[in-house]
């Protein structure tokens, strides 16, 4: 199941919702994919600069760099900073997995077992003269069993509104609600 929202910025991200079973439940978050029109802007820029400085000063090491330079900024972008898709995968009596699929197909997993898990809740923070909401597993302080040890946020990227985390969190709930009175 699909459903529309936006992020913090206002952009549309869409969020996928899979029921594998009563106690597993995966989420998926879809960002926006790059706009070409704001990578031909960026590239025409840089480069109307270095050909005005080439202009001025002859030199052709200056558009050789420009290009070198644009080229690998392009693909540190999409490899280390743009973000396709974010996913947690909620499985009842085992844990918690988080995805994070990058636009240059780089993938990062992040696994949290279900015994160290203490709570799945929706926290607030203000953030540049605003309230924002994000999704975050607390987790099981071993020294103090009602202690946090840890804030673990989750879609982190994808930034999503309160009424998209709000589904997330209900879901979620029932999860856990249920492999506690299992155990």
């Amino acid at each position: 199941m699909a459903s529309t929202f936006t992020d913090l910025n206002g952009r549309c991200i869409t969020l996928e919702q899979t029921h594998h079973s009563p106690l597993c439940r995966e989420f998926t978050i879809l960002s926006p994919k790059m706009s070409l029109r704001s990578v031909l802007g960026y590239t025409a820029a840089v480069w109307l600069t270095a050909y005005a400085i080439f202009y001025r000063t002859q030199n052709t090491s200056v558009l050789s760099a420009s290009i070198v330079l644009t080229l690998v900024g392009m693909i540190l972008h999409l490899h280390l900073f743009k973000i396709d898709q974010e996913s947690m995968l909620i499985i009842g009596s085992i844990g918690v997995q988080m995805n994070t699929l990058y636009a240059s197909g780089r993938e990062s997993v992040r696994f949290i077992e279900m015994k160290k898990v203490k709570d799945i809740v929706i926290n607030e923070a203000i953030y540049m003269q605003k309230v924002i909401y994000y999704l975050c597993i607390l987790l099981i302080d071993p020294g103090n069993p009602r202690g946090v040890s840890e804030v673990v946020p989750v879609f982190q990227s994808a930034k999503p509104r309160l009424d998209c985390l709000s589904q997330v969190y209900r879901s979620c709930q029932e999860i856990l609600q249920q492999t506690q009175e299992e155990q």
